[in-house]
């Protein structure tokens, strides 16, 4: 933000203190407690204290955004609202460029209003279950505006209980290996020991209604029964963290991680499950969450190489400590760090993963289009082997991931531009290759015959092929201004299930269908 000379909450006016009024460390006048006559003080003190619970606001852009606040509760004062009317609508003003102010306005609206309406201590609460805030946002307010320090924990926004439940998934992997459990548990288990721990977050986050969260532990439970009981075969030949596992072991593993994140996405939406813009709102957080675990896991990696390097030159060997406690317990708990950085800093620094989608969808266009024109020339990629098909899969997934999470990140009201173009370009791109992967499939199908792998991707394939195809013609349609934007979000989202029931059918299905092989 431009520098500006911050006002104080208390300025020159009727009901004001005087300019030779001694200001406090930040050259603010001192604000009245919250028996004193200036309301204003107090509201502003409750306005204040709510956006320094986000730690990546200083306290200069605080007193500049508490000055245009004020700005703007004088001119509404001039044409004569009352000081809390005046201020209920500044907030909400302002809410229109800065998004904190917003987020303050959208959780003390309710308890503002009933103050202006019933003048009683009614609506003290403020608006209960919003983002975990509502429920502790009047003692708060009173502290602050008494002058009392609000603690850590709860100023943090939640740092303190995601740890605690990051600790906790630490502490579930390393119970396990402690009782003895084999590589291969570790492997069909990794999605119920940690993600339970990420939806009890969102629960305690958002607070969902109960039959999402009964759903939620349904699936859970269901998930753990299925990858336990089955009899799973003799070990195949495809080494994974260790373990050969068996074909269908293996898929069901990786249905069940991408089966179970969709699922905590009912815990994180609630009760709006069924809307197009809160199933957006979980895409959205997905992508930041990619973004802040990979930037977690270079850091970590990093330092414990560095940790164990300066150790070995004095002679210490502290790698099989890294090695045995400190990588089973920090990679499940960075899943709840990088929750809880997502939630903190959506609405305080720039997201990072709209910026990587902007640099990402023309380099993956350009790769696109040159797999093409090789396939094109060659024809090599019917006659390609397992592991080059599934790579091919890979990226499809991944320009599908782009497309989605740049719809999330979109203004729905601005005019097709040359990104969504390159988009377009990317999706007939990617439908060429899928189908190119498509015959590759049919054709090792034919020769070798049905075995789980194949099966998993033709189907993976055709589900994308429907994917694409139909996101290609709406993309069309709205750069001929014949689609509204949110025709393509509704598609996208409205997909979601799709993926769900196709990770059910590999995790459920498919190991009794191919006899555990």
């Amino acid at each position: 933000m431009a520098p500006e000379t911050p006002r104080s909450a208390a300025t020159d006016g009727p009901d004001r203190p005087d300019a030779a009024t001694p200001a406090d460390g930040h050259g603010h006048a001192p604000r009245p407690g919250p028996g004193a006559p200036d309301e204003l003080g107090a509201l502003v003190a409750s306005w204040r204290a709510w956006m320094q619970r986000h730690d990546a606001v200083t306290s200069a852009d605080l007193d500049e955004l508490e000055s245009h606040l004020l700005d703007r509760v004088d001119a509404l004062r001039e044409v004569g609202l009352h000081e809390d009317e005046a201020f209920l609508v500044a907030v909400k003003r302002l809410g229109a460029v800065d998004d904190l102010s917003h987020e303050y306005a959208r959780v003390h609206s309710e308890r503002l209003w009933k103050q202006l309406v019933l003048d009683d201590d009614s609506g003290a609460q403020g608006a209960p279950g919003t983002d975990g805030y509502a429920e502790a946002s009047g003692a708060l307010d009173r502290a602050d505006a008494a002058g009392r320090r609000t603690p850590f924990w709860k100023r943090s926004n939640g740092l303190a209980v995601a740890l605690g439940l990051g600790v906790g998934a630490g502490l579930a992997v390393t119970a396990a290996r402690l009782l003895g459990a084999d590589p291969a548990f570790f492997l069909r288990n990794l999605s119920v020991l940690v993600l339970p721990f990420l939806a009890a977050w969102f629960v305690w986050r958002h607070r969902p209604p109960r039959g999402p969260v009964l759903a939620v532990a349904g699936a859970f439970m269901l998930a753990a029964l299925v990858l336990n009981v089955f009899p799973w075969g003799e070990p195949g030949d495809l080494y994974v963290f260790g373990v050969p596992p068996t074909d269908t072991e293996l898929i069901a593993s990786i249905a069940a991680i991408v089966g179970l994140w969709l699922v905590t996405g009912l815990a994180y939406v609630g009760g709006g499950w069924r809307r197009s813009d809160s199933r957006m709102d979980f895409v959205r957080f997905s992508g930041e969450w990619v973004v802040y675990y990979v930037l977690i896991a270079l850091v970590g990696g990093a330092l414990s190489a560095l940790t164990i390097g300066v150790f070995s030159t004095i002679g210490v060997d502290v790698f099989w400590f890294f090695n045995d406690w400190v990588l089973p317990c920090a990679i499940p708990g960075a899943v709840l760090v990088a929750a809880w950085l997502v939630d903190a800093k959506q609405r305080v620094i720039e997201n990072i993963a709209p910026v990587l989608t902007k640099v990402f969808t023309p380099l993956f266009t350009l790769m696109l289009i040159a797999l093409v024109v090789a396939a094109t020339l060659q024809w090599n990629i019917v006659d390609a082997d397992r592991e080059l098909l599934i790579a091919f899969d890979l990226v499809l997934v991944v320009v599908l991931g782009l497309l989605v999470y740049s719809y999330s990140s979109r203004d729905p009201l601005q005019r097709p531009g040359w990104f969504d173009r390159i988009q377009l370009v990317m999706l007939v791109a990617a439908l060429v290759v899928d189908l190119f992967v498509l015959v590759a499939m049919v054709g090792r199908t034919g020769e070798f015959g049905f075995s789980p792998n194949k099966t998993a991707s033709l189907g993976l394939n055709l589900i994308l092929l429907a994917n694409l195809a139909w996101a290609a013609w709406l993309q069309l349609g709205f750069l001929r201004g014949r689609e509204p934007f949110d025709r393509l979000e509704r598609w996208q989202t409205g997909y979601l299930p799709v993926y769900l029931a196709w990770a059910a059918i590999l995790v459920v299905v498919f190991p009794p269908v191919f006899g555990f092989a």
